[in-house]
């Protein structure tokens, strides 16, 4: 039985299959054609940080597959009264065939893995936001951009930077990352990359100019300044993150063809300009709808490993 906790637990060829998976079920579904991938099964959805697409999607995606979705908050369940997240664990996957959970720590929803009878998704965690990666490399490819790919991330060294990190080493791409000097990712995570990379022939730059990471770029991509839990820090991020906004002039140092993504919400005026999330470029709706195909493919996928 495998989990999907990070990219790094995946290796190149599991996470193109995982894909082209998806993209096959995005295409029956768009012509409404709907198999029973999943018939009856129940994919519990823990949610310890609110979300719109990840909620609507992983719902919405388990109906698609013959399933259904049970819709689980922190104020729901007795994990948020202090249940332990092992008993929790125990309890909840000898009762439905599959889990997502969307929480703080790394460290918790590999605990809820380690006990748990069926297969675990990261729907979000501080340090990792694997699903939303997938759905970015779909449009990726539905862009016809996977050949010489250059990625520039611009922005928070947060969850999102570390799972490009992890997606370009396996993948073998190349990867730019700017962050302002106190927000860059993680040392030990950009180690195992960097160690990761040599194996795939990846290359990866972090650096804190913006416009060096975009200069040539087929991807440009960032996300908030400002994450849940951040709240009381906007003012200081703001000034922290100046000349960080991908605007018109930035977006003209990328190649001619480059799209722009995001994961949304996105906070216009900030880390986007108006004229970038509206323009011709701009492929975040197409992104977002990919979280639901992306999923679908996860979750199948995941289902077909229970026996091997």
């Amino acid at each position: 039985m495998r989990h999907f906790l990070t990219l790094k637990d995946y290796t190149k060829e599991e996470i193109l299959e995982i894909l082209q998976l998806a993209k096959k079920i995005k295409n029956e579904t768009k012509n409404k054609i709907y198999k029973d991938y999943l018939p009856k099964q129940t994919l519990a959805m823990i949610f310890e940080k609110s979300s719109t697409r990840t909620r609507v999607s992983f719902e919405t995606g388990i109906y698609q597959l013959g399933g259904i979705g049970l819709f689980l908050s922190s104020n729901d369940i007795q994990l948020g009264r202090g249940e332990p997240m092992r008993d929790t664990s125990a309890v909840i996957s000898r009762m439905v065939d599959m889990a997502m959970i969307r929480t703080t720590n790394q460290s918790k929803i590999e605990e809820f893995a380690k006990y748990s009878k069926v297969p675990v998704i990261n729907g979000l965690t501080n340090e990792y936001h694997p699903v939303q990666l997938m759905a970015d490399y779909m449009t990726i490819q539905e862009e016809n951009l996977e050949e010489n790919l250059v990625v520039a991330y611009i922005g928070d060294g947060n969850n999102l930077a570390h799972s490009w990190l992890n997606l370009a080493s396996k993948l073998g791409f190349e990867l730019r990352i700017a962050t302002p000097a106190d927000y860059q990712v993680r040392q030990e995570i950009l180690k195992n990359a960097l160690e990761e990379a040599k194996k795939s022939g990846a290359k990866i730059t972090i650096t804190q100019d913006p416009k060096e990471a975009v200069k040539g770029a087929t991807v440009v991509t960032t996300d908030t300044w400002v994450s849940m839990g951040q709240e009381d820090e906007k003012e200081q991020r703001i000034k922290d993150f100046n000349g960080f906004i991908v605007d018109e002039d930035m977006m003209k140092l990328a190649k001619d063809e480059a799209i722009f993504l995001h994961c949304l919400p996105a906070y216009r005026g900030y880390e986007v300009s108006e004229e970038v999330m509206d323009s011709s470029q701009s492929k975040i709706y197409e992104e977002a709808e990919n979280r639901l195909h992306a999923q679908k493919g996860i979750m199948v996928w995941l289902d077909s490993q229970r026996e091997k």
